[in-house]
Parts: C-alpha cells; sequence; structure tokens
C-alpha cells in the first residue's frame, strides 16, 4: 500500500475519518463527565435540603429555651423581692 500524498483526496478522506473518531472519543468522554457532574450536583441538593429541613425542625423546637430562661429569671427575682420584704 503506498502512502498518499496530502493533496490526494483520499489521503484528506483518511484524516477527516481519523480526527471524527478523535472527536467522537472526546465528546463521549465529555458526556460521561457531565453525566457525572449533574449526579453529584442532584446528590448534593438532596443531602442540602434534607439538611435545611433538619436545621428548621431544631429551630423549632429551641424556640421555648429563651422563654423559660427569662421565666425563671423573673420569678427568682419576684422570690428575692418577696424574701426581702418579709424581713
Amino acid at each position: 500500500m503506498t502512502i498518499p500524498t496530502p493533496s490526494d483526496p483520499a489521503a484528506v478522506a483518511v484524516e477527516l475519518e481519523k480526527l471524527r473518531g478523535t472527536m467522537e472519543t472526546g465528546f463521549a468522554t465529555v458526556n460521561g463527565s457531565l453525566a457525572l457532574v449533574a449526579q453529584r450536583t442532584d446528590q448534593t441538593d438532596r443531602i442540602l435540603t434534607d439538611h435545611e429541613q433538619r436545621l428548621d425542625a431544631l429551630e423549632r423546637a429551641r424556640w421555648p429555651l429563651p422563654s423559660l430562661a427569662a421565666l425563671v429569671g423573673v420569678i427568682g427575682l419576684a422570690l428575692g423581692v418577696y424574701q426581702l420584704m418579709q424581713k
């Protein structure tokens, strides 16, 4: 088999076919990488949603603590004033 010269149309066709194969391989690699990134993004979104729900639940359960602390303080003050008045 002879090596075709660059001006030969068959040589151009062979080089175009090689280029096409290289491009297909590259696109397949990029598509695989994009699919992986999309999957990881979905997983991250699910994790963030779960964390937001858990944080909301913690915030709802925590609200009485400052109110109880203030109430205990007021009761302590009232008892202190009451004891002072008794002496």
